[in-house]
């Protein structure tokens, strides 16, 4: 049982945040999200409208990395992934990166602007966010490589191996990405 507690990291605005995770004979039970004591250990306010869950069957299934203009709360209802962010900002930040293992007791908090990936390490991976804009065609996002060299992101599951759209794949180097303004 871990106690509730959020953490500021080297991205600025983006936080992980330790989740309290009880559990017995028959499972465990978590509040995923709640406002009130997360705000006042420190989470930035943040009013929900959508909540979105992937579910991805296979182990090594590898998305992102997507910067889109709204914040986004993550964290897994079932299963692991590696989360990966790329801060595309315009700013002194741009660039940062960070990975953080997300399981059911870890949950993470993405500013607008920061770019957002994932690779399942298991199989059935229930991947839940919670976002503050709805997902719009006309939305501006901004993307990044996931297999970019200069990232250097340590994927356990090698990019051969990965299980990838084409159109993530297709994602510009960092070299090339103009910064999203926000």
């Amino acid at each position: 049982m871990a106690e509730l507690a959020v953490h500021e990291t080297n991205i600025p605005g983006f936080y992980t945040i330790d989740l309290d995770l009880r559990g017995d004979n028959r499972g465990w039970f978590k509040e995923n999200y709640q406002k009130a004591k997360l705000e006042k250990l420190g989470l930035p306010a943040f009013e929900i409208v959508q909540n979105n869950l992937s579910f991805n069957a296979e182990r090594g299934v590898t998305r992102g990395l997507h910067a889109e203009p709204w914040e986004k709360y993550i964290s897994v209802a079932t299963g692991k992934v590696l989360g990966a962010w790329v801060d595309l900002r315009q700013g002194p930040s741009f660039g940062q990166k960070l990975t953080v293992e997300i399981t059911p007791d870890k949950a993470v908090f993405v500013p607008r602007g920061v770019a957002n990936g994932y690779q399942t390490l298991e199989p059935n991976v229930a991947y839940t966010y919670l976002v503050n804009a709805h997902w719009s065609p006309e939305a501006a996002y901004t993307f990044v490589n996931l297999f970019d060299p200069e990232l250097g992101i340590d994927w356990p599951i090698d990019r051969e191996q990965a299980i990838c759209s084409e159109k993530d794949l297709a994602h510009p180097l960092l070299k090339d990405v103009t910064p999203m303004e926000v």
